[in-house]
C-alpha cells in the first residue's frame, strides 16, 4: 500500500480512540493495530517510523512502541 495512504488509516485509527474516554488511547491504538493489520503492513509502519514517521498523529508514534512488528 502507499505510504500516503498507511498513514491516513493509522492516522483515522488514532482520531477515533481520542474521543474515547480513559488514559489508554495509545495501547487502544495499539491493541487495533496488532489485531487487525497484517504482519507486512505493521512492518511498513516500522519502516515509516524508522524514517521518521512523517505525518503521522502523535498518538500513533506513541503507540508503537507497543505494535509487534515481526521479524524480518
Amino acid at each position: 500500500m502507499s505510504p500516503e495512504k498507511m498513514v491516513m488509516m493509522a492516522n483515522q485509527i488514532a482520531t477515533f480512540f481520542k474521543t474515547q474516554p480513559g488514559s489508554d488511547q495509545a495501547a487502544r491504538v495499539a491493541d487495533h493495530l496488532n489485531d487487525f493489520w497484517e504482519p507486512r503492513m505493521r512492518s511498513q509502519l516500522a519502516r515509516h517510523m524508522e524514517a521518521g514517521g512523517e505525518g503521522l498523529e502523535p498518538l500513533v508514534k506513541e503507540a508503537f512502541a507497543q505494535v509487534r512488528v515481526p521479524a524480518e
